[in-house]
């Protein structure tokens, strides 16, 4: 049986759902599905919630999995935010802290103005559409359609 909106996957998908620009960050959820090792894929899913702070969290988001920087910036976008100067508030300030994680400035600004982040990031809405989803961070498994978890920032 397909269910409608969920795409068909050959292992259960336990997802994610976060913001940078919500203050805790839930290091239990890898916790939770890394003993599961193969059995399941763990996915994260940035939300934007229409806020241009939290649409900037999630082109980090992008831009982390694009230079493949994710494990290095995943914590230090967190402490960026909420111990050291606050919300991404212009594009700039994100091009600047991915390049002191050491990415290339123009690669940085070329992958922020591409057409694949305008489209990754309307995934992360649609998929965030999908599941229902009101509130972050939350934890989703895609087995039986099951809610294991919600939390609300």
């Amino acid at each position: 049986m397909q269910v409608s909106g969920i795409p068909e996957a050959k292992s259960p998908i336990v997802r994610e759902f976060f913001s940078y620009n919500c203050y805790r960050q839930y290091p239990i959820f890898e916790e939770t599905v890394e003993p599961l090792g193969d059995t399941i894929d763990f996915e994260r899913t940035p939300i934007g919630a229409g806020r241009p702070s939290w649409i900037l969290s999630q082109q980090a988001y992008y831009l982390a999995q694009k230079f493949n920087m994710t494990r290095q910036v995943h914590g230090n976008l967190f402490k960026r935010i909420h111990e050291k100067e606050g919300p991404f508030t212009r594009p700039e300030q994100l091009k600047d802290f991915f390049v002191k994680q050491g990415a290339d400035a123009s690669a940085v600004e070329k992958a922020m103005n591409s057409v694949d982040a305008k489209l990754a990031i309307s995934h992360y809405d649609t998929q965030a559409q999908l599941a229902g989803n009101r509130g972050v961070p939350s934890l989703r498994a895609w087995l039986l359609l099951v809610e294991l978890l919600i939390f609300s920032c």
